[in-house]
Formats: C-alpha cells, structure tokens, sequence
C-alpha cells in the first residue's frame, strides 16, 4: 500500500537531511501512528506520499506506484486516492458544511447525483447530519474537524493521511475524533497518523513507527508511543508584580478616600458630588452619594485599618498575604 525503501530526504539550505535512509511497509487496511519529536520526519513522510515532494534518494510506492514516476500534471489524479486531514482544518470559511464536503467532489469532476449522494453519506458517518447549511463559524473545533474528516473520505480513498488531527482540539473531543478514525479503518481504509498523543497511541496498541532526526528507530507491531520526553508541556509562567500592582493600588486608594472622609468632611463631600457631576456626564449611574459622619471637635483625625481580604480584591485575583508572583488569570 505505502512503502519507503532507503528514503532520504534533504532541503536547500540545510545541513542534516530531514529523512536518512527510511524503509517500512504499511499493508493495507492497517491502522499505523507515526510518532517522533518535532523535526524528526514525521511531516516530511506524509508530504513525500502526497507527493507534494519527492525524495532526493530511495524510492517511495503508494498504491503500487513509483512517486517519482507521477507526471505533475497527473498529481492531482493521484491524490484522488489518498485523503488529508490536518490539524488545522483548512475549511473553506465562506462555503456551508455541505458545499466544503462537495468541493473535493466538484473539483474532480464528479457528477452531481454523486455529489448529493455521496456527501450525506460522509456526514452522516461522522456524525453531522442536520448540519449540511452550518457555516464552520457556527460549528465547534471538533465538529469542524469531523467536517475535515468527511471531505478527506467523501471520495472514499483507499488512504487516509491525518497528520495532527487532534492537536488543537479539547481532550474529549480528541477521544471523539480518534474513534471516528477508527471506525473509518475499520472499514478498511489504511490509515497513517503523525501524533503526539501518547495516550492514544498507548490506549489502542496499534502499529507504531517512530522517526528520531530523519531515522526510523522503531517498528513495533502493537506498540505504545514510547519516549515522552521530547513532547512539550505547557505550564503557567509566573507574572511578577502585574496583578500585585493593581491590587494594591485599589486598596491604598479606598483607604486615601477614608482618610480624606474623617479628616475633612467638606472637601470629602465636594469630592464626592465631583464623582457623581463626572459620571452623569459620561451616563454611568453614580454611586449614591452618603453624607459623611461628623466626629466630636476632640476625636483625633486618623484612618481607620482596612481589611483587605474583606474588599474583595485580593480574593478576585488570586491574592494571599505576603504573594509575590501571580500566574496568569483565565
């Protein structure tokens, strides 16, 4: 079905080939996860089989033919056979559920009775029908790439290629996604995926080829992902000072009005009626204005203590006494 014999691959410009002597076998109808560190070869195996490049040595067959062999301008008849999936999507924005399914169909010319047949056939497979005149916008990140999924196998090729598919999509999702591919594998189209997704690849013990700076270190039948080490990990960063600074500036300022409040009533009041003339002005309610309370001549002018977990504040951004570092809010 797909087969590498002694694959190197080598960019302009770059000192290391992208693939270094590469040979496997995926059989058809298989299910095979395409695993390795960013830059290992991964991309560059499924660009090579799309035939969007050709191998500088070694020889690659899909579908018992020599890639190199392929006329340019017979490419795109090639590429009937194989479907795409990407980890972006690549929707059409402007164009409904249905009419992004039919493009593949419409630009190889099918007719269009198969057109109308066939692509309710595709979304009821994944899990879409009622939703042919959804734009992507109005759809989620999964049901956008079940819409990806349907136009890769609306023509129902004997490949289907997904490279990332799950990558920008939440963990509940991605279950979804994965055994929907599943499914369409199990109908018996081969499927190759390039992932990240250590979980998955562990769950479902499928074939694994592993690829480590352009070489295939491992060919494990029922394998799981292996190495995790190199997969990246996203943590919060901390944020010094930022929201610290905005938290203590609104309490100092309350406690700056207080004073001003018990120290002199009158300016205090003509502030106040100041805020309210200035708020009416930009049409925003003013806060209803509280006449302040006069203390005996003898009473000593000082500003009272203020909690400042009892303002709210320190509560609403995450603040302990004595923080220092705040992490990013949502």
């Amino acid at each position: 079905m797909i087969r590498f014999e002694n694959v190197t691959k080598r960019y302009r410009g770059t000192k290391r080939p992208a693939l270094s002597g590469v040979d496997f076998e995926v059989q058809r109808g298989e299910f095979v996860f395409l695993v390795g560190a960013s830059g290992s070869g991964k991309s560059s195996c499924l660009q090579l089989i799309l035939r969007e490049e050709t191998p500088s040595s070694g020889r690659v067959t899909v579908l018992g033919r020599d890639l190199k062999s392929i006329a340019n301008r017979k490419v795109p008849y090639f590429r009937r056979n194989v479907g795409s999936v990407f980890q972006d999507f690549r929707l059409l924005p402007s164009k409904t559920v249905f009419q992004n399914v039919a493009f593949t169909l419409q630009v190889i010319g099918s007719s269009r009775g198969f057109i109308h047949q066939a692509v309710p056939e595709a979304l009821e497979l994944v899990g879409l029908a009622g939703k042919e005149k959804r734009l992507p916008h109005e759809l989620s990140g999964g049901e956008q790439q079940r819409v990806a999924i349907a136009r890769a196998i609306v023509n129902r090729p004997a490949i289907v290629l997904a490279d990332e598919p799950t990558g920008n999509l939440d963990p509940g999702t991605s279950v979804d996604i994965m055994q929907l591919l599943a499914r369409i594998n199990a109908g018996g189209t081969t499927v190759l995926m390039a992932t990240h997704e250590a979980a998955f690849v562990n769950q479902m013990q499928r074939r694994v080829i592993e690829l480590r700076d352009g070489e295939l270190v491992r060919d494990e039948v029922h394998g799981g992902y292996g190495d995790t080490s190199h997969v990246p990990t996203l943590e919060p960063a901390a944020v010094k000072g930022a929201a610290a600074t905005a938290a203590l500036t609104a309490v100092l300022e309350v406690q700056r009005q207080s004073a001003e409040a018990i120290a002199d009533p009158a300016t205090a009041e003509e502030t106040a009626k100041a805020a309210a003339s200035h708020a009416k002005a930009q049409e925003v309610p003013p806060v209803a204005e509280t006449t302040p309370t006069t203390q005996e001549p003898d009473a000593p002018a000082s500003a009272p203590e203020v909690d400042v977990a009892e303002l709210g504040l320190a509560d609403r951004l995450g603040l302990d006494a004595g923080d220092e570092e705040v992490g990013p809010t949502s």
